[in-house]
């Protein structure tokens, strides 16, 4: 028993068959090495950086990269500015 997922076509995403590539080599390596204790930090990068370069050039094409440029000002763990601003 698993759960199904509903497979889009490559219409409603320009960056579909890329991510499908990176989701499908990502559980392939948790699945068949992780989960038996293998770590290779170097595993699915190039799906990853591929998928990313479409998400990437997607959102400039659409005028949307400024969000990933606001993203980078702050820091995922403490959600605090990078460059050490006040926070509340």
């Amino acid at each position: 028993m698993g759960i199904t997922k509903e497979k889009r076509s490559s219409s409603t995403s320009p960056c579909a068959q890329l991510k499908a590539a990176y989701h499908d080599c990502f559980n392939r390596w948790y699945s068949e090495k992780f989960l038996k204790g293998q770590w290779d930090k170097e595993e699915c990068v190039t799906e990853w950086e591929k998928y990313r370069a479409c998400l990437s050039q997607h959102l400039e094409d659409k005028h949307l990269s400024r969000f990933l440029e606001a993203e980078a000002l702050y820091q995922v763990d403490s959600g605090s500015p990078v460059d050490g601003g006040v926070s509340q």
